[in-house]
């Protein structure tokens, strides 16, 4: 599910990096509001830069999923507390 008010949220250059990457994307597509989006930094590390996008979408999938077994684990284990309770009364 995409968050589109955060990818459409113009980046404000804050610090030397980020300035570096608006100064470099700007650059690169030329918009023309001189407003650089999530979105286009996003779209432009897609194109030039994929093994960092990748790095951390696999990051966030393996975070997601451990999480995701955590979850289930708990749920099963409230379950089996729930249905103890109820047997013994």
């Amino acid at each position: 599910m995409k968050n589109t008010d955060l990818l459409k949220e113009i980046v404000p250059s804050e610090t030397e990096l980020k300035e570096l990457i608006v100064n470099y994307v700007g650059n690169k597509l030329n918009p023309d509001a001189d407003e650089v989006t999530v979105e286009d930094i996003i779209n432009v590390f897609a194109d030039q830069f994929p093994e960092f996008l990748l790095a951390l979408a696999e990051e966030n999938w393996i975070n997601g999923y451990t999480q995701a077994l955590k979850d289930t684990e708990y749920t099963h284990d409230k379950s089996r507390i729930h249905n103890s309770e109820t047997r013994e009364q």
